[in-house]
């Protein structure tokens, strides 16, 4: 149907419409706008417009083009009066003028109105109330409003006729970015305005862009609160305690805090207030490629439930059966879901104040133990120094594993200056008397280039967590690793001990003694950007080269 820009006449009508519409916030189009859609109007919106095809089992599969990961060097923060002196400025955190903002905002609105349908949402970023985000993302595309609705916390059904954004997010595929008149670095754009509380995305098709956004919102407000934001996944073990799991994208966030056992508040990001752990979302994005139902049995699970995205995950176009070992559309193969879709989730998305922090690494030089114990210096050391390897597949580019450092275990959603959030976390360690572990999820027995070196297995790092969280670790042997000096056990229950000492594992161990000195002089020569912005403690808890075991 047509209707006049901003006419009322352009809305499909239900009973999740709000009040404050588009033409409120100075959003004109002519697009049928379709307000807070359900699961299953969004599936049959985006199968009837060739978006999608449903597999055998039900659920929505995709394929998002070149786009299979983040577009890291195309995000940019406006910078101006609000975020000059606020946001740590340099290669993570990009800065664009205000006026190639105007310029990209005008251009963005302009195709906002050609559109014919409009997918509009309105969410909030954060489950503990007090605490959370409104945020309205405005889509083209149905399953990109499928994905969002899924990933961020709904609001009740009652809440969305008065709903006022507090946040919105304008997401166009089909834009092209214009660099010399946008700013831009190419055709495709994230670009936040924290002034205007707008966020525009356009010229990529991959689905984590929004819901990243988000995250850097509230990485950004909520430390003003003394809110811990965290890029980490969490969960509840019977006896209430809380575990929280820090990592960057394919360290094994998803994969250890869906653990049976455990109940699950979040596979990604959360906040930790003065009474709760809580998560930002009411989703979860976990990676596909190699999944299985013996390995990863409640996230094979909802593959098999309508209402799950997958992205990028090849199916047979007959049988539609699907085939998670086939990386020829990605690497990084996703799956988004209702977090009610694993059987032991968080009914309101929170839980207590931790007792333990697990910092999650995918090592690819093979030299760090499979877990160890740290100190809170310690803690702060690795946190700020966020060491783990980049997997093929999460960012544009990456093609095979490499050593990187990402300050926070979370870099490139982190505005602030890392040592907002890690004076935060050194603050609420204290506090609670949080017991903090490093757990090492990627190679062991030589570097993950060697032929025949295999990541460790989910089993054995399942069972080094298991240990840890329910306190039987503590009355196990330590040694003091030469290296990095935090204590390691020496026997787990089962477990090879060539298992739980690296060098062991390798077939030469004066090649092990030679790269650990190589990754402890990246450690420290990352750790210089921060030398002035912590105290003794830490410094002393840097890893120091050590000639022979």
């Amino acid at each position: 149907m047509d209707a006049p820009p901003g006419a009322l006449g352009g809305n499909v009508l239900n009973e999740r419409t709000p009040s404050h519409g588009l033409d409120a916030q100075g959003i004109a189009t002519g697009a049928e706008i379709h307000w807070n859609l359900g699961t299953g109007q969004l599936v049959e919106a985006a199968v009837r417009a060739g978006e999608g095809q449903l597999s055998k089992h039900g659920a929505l599969v995709v394929a998002t083009g070149k786009h299979t990961g983040r577009s890291a060097k195309d995000k940019f923060i406006v910078r101006d009066a609000t975020t000059e002196d606020t946001v740590w400025w340099g290669d993570t955190n990009r800065g664009m003028t205000p006026e190639h903002f105007a310029a990209l905002k005008a251009d963005v609105l302009a195709e906002v109105g050609k559109r014919d349908d409009l997918f509009v949402q309105d969410l909030y970023g954060g489950s503990q109330p007090e605490h959370r985000v409104k945020v309205r993302v405005i889509n083209e595309l149905a399953w990109h409003s499928l994905f969002i609705k899924t990933l961020l916390v709904r609001p009740e059904a009652h809440e969305l006729p008065g709903f006022i954004p507090e946040y919105t997010i304008i997401d166009l595929p089909s834009f092209r970015a214009d660099p010399a008149r946008h700013g831009s670095r190419s055709e495709t754009v994230i670009a936040v305005n924290f002034t205007e509380k707008l966020i525009l995305i356009g010229g990529t098709a991959y689905a984590g862009e929004m819901k990243k956004s988000v995250f850097g919102l509230l990485n950004y407000l909520l430390p003003v609160d003394g809110i811990m934001p965290m890029h980490c996944s969490a969960n509840i073990g019977p006896n209430g305690d809380t575990a929280v799991f820090f990592g960057l994208s394919g360290t094994g966030k998803t994969t250890l805090s869906a653990d049976a056992s455990r109940t699950l508040i979040g596979d990604d990001e959360h906040g930790w207030s003065d009474t709760a752990v809580f998560n930002f979302e009411g989703g979860c994005y976990a990676k596909m490629i190699n999944l299985s139902a013996e390995a990863e049995p409640e996230i094979f699970a909802t593959t098999r439930r309508f209402g799950t995205v997958l992205e990028n995950v090849v199916m047979d176009p007959e049988t539609r059966e699907l085939d998670f070992d086939d990386n020829s559309l990605a690497e990084n193969s996703r799956g988004s879901y209702p977090i009610d879709f694993i059987p032991n989730a968080s009914e309101k998305n929170m839980g207590p104040v931790p007792k333990n922090i697990i910092f999650l690494t995918a090592d690819a030089y093979g030299v760090l133990p499979p877990i160890a114990k740290l100190t809170p210096d310690q803690a702060m050391y690795h946190f700020l120094s966020g060491y783990t390897a980049r997997v093929a597949g999460t960012e544009i580019g990456v093609t095979e594993p490499s050593a990187t450092f990402s300050t926070c275990f979370g870099a490139p959603f982190m505005p602030r200056h890392p040592s907002v959030y890690g004076n935060l976390l050194k603050e609420r360690i204290a506090k609670g008397g949080v017991n903090c572990w490093l757990v090492n999820t990627g190679w062991s027995g030589g570097l993950a280039t060697d032929p025949g070196i295999k990541r460790m297995p989910i089993r054995v790092t399942r069972a080094l967590l298991n240990a840890a969280l329910d306190g039987s670790l503590n009355d196990a042997e330590f040694r003091k690793d030469p290296n990095f000096g935090f204590m390691v056990p020496v026997a787990v229950g089962d477990i090879d001990p060539n298992m739980l000492d690296p060098r062991a594992a390798w077939a030469n161990p004066a090649d092990y003694d030679a790269t650990a000195e190589k990754l402890v002089h990246q450690f420290v020569e990352n750790f210089a950007q921060f030398i002035d912005h912590v105290d003794e403690g830490v410094r002393d808890a840097a890893p120091k080269s050590k000639a022979t075991a």
